[in-house]
């Protein structure tokens, strides 16, 4: 008897008979009485396999489900970066589609940017773009509600999520990890005073995470990602940012700067009052 299965398929953890029900949810040919066919096959491996076929004899299978390893590969999403640009990488590396990748995180994340962890990724080839982006959300998921609970002492989502579109903020400004407690709390006095935040950071979303912030963009951005053009934060993340910034976003230095101006050894210069910052932006000019 034939069997048609995923070319990649992922084994849980567990005992034979829980592996097998696990199955059975992706493939009804599997039946429990496969349970009692692999005790005599051995025992299946676990996490992601590479079958190698898709189509297979029931003894195949389970022969497969015992031998198998997948062939996995590695992919970093380095702190700062943008979900779209990490999708572009991720696509070329593992032959998928950047618009299904896109479209999957869409349906399966209420936030596009700021919902995955940056780290070193090793998925199994094969995979495919559902799947890709799922095993991304789910070990980033476990890894934020560990960071919350040692910054805040709980989990709460929205809370959350709010420190971490601050901390995107920081990642895309900060020169050094040294700046990023300063640059946060430059963020939180202009927002306390009721002041748009004004920084180019906030321009370097999505598709546009490398792209240069010119006067000429700065007009045309109509977005409410533009923060010369409204008030408070954006509306989401504008990238992903790493466990250093996040930590800037909850616990910003007691400073009472409102400005800062990159100078030429490529560190910010912060200041307190507008004509000190203009100052410093001249110097910078020079």
């Amino acid at each position: 008897m034939g069997l048609t299965t995923s070319k990649v398929l992922y084994v849980p953890p567990g005992s034979i008979h829980k592996i097998i029900a696990y199955l059975q949810r992706e493939n009804p040919d599997i039946t429990a009485l496969d349970a009692f066919a692999l005790r005599f096959a051995g025992r299946p491996q676990r996490g992601w396999i590479d079958l190698g076929d898709t189509r297979m004899t029931h003894a195949d299978f389970l022969y497969r489900l015992c031998t198998s390893k997948a062939a996995m590969r590695p992919v970093t999403l380095i702190p700062g970066e943008t979900t779209w640009v990490f999708f572009e990488q991720v696509a070329e590396r593992f032959g998928l589609d950047h618009g299904k990748l896109m479209a999957a995180m869409k349906m399966q994340s209420p936030r596009t940017d700021g919902a995955l962890v940056p780290d070193t990724y090793q998925l199994p080839l094969g995979i495919d773009e559902n799947r890709t982006v799922a095993l991304l959300l789910e070990r980033s998921d476990k890894r934020m509600k560990v960071w919350s609970r040692k910054l805040l002492g709980h989990w709460k989502e929205k809370e959350w999520f709010r420190y971490v579109t601050v901390a995107s903020i920081i990642q895309k400004e900060a020169a050094t990890v040294g700046e990023m407690p300063i640059v946060s709390s430059v963020i939180a006095n202009r927002l306390a005073r009721g002041m748009k935040l004004q920084m180019d950071g906030t321009l370097n979303y999505g598709r546009h995470s490398h792209q240069a912030v010119t006067a000429g963009r700065l007009r045309s951005d109509k977005s409410s990602y533009n923060t010369y053009l409204y008030k408070g934060l954006p509306p989401a993340p504008v990238c992903n940012p790493g466990f250093e910034a996040i930590r800037a976003a909850v616990f910003p230095a007691d400073t009472d700067y409102l400005y800062f101006v990159r100078g030429p050894d490529g560190r910010h210069r912060f200041s307190r009052y507008y004509s000190t910052h203009i100052r410093n932006l001249s110097n910078v000019t020079k």
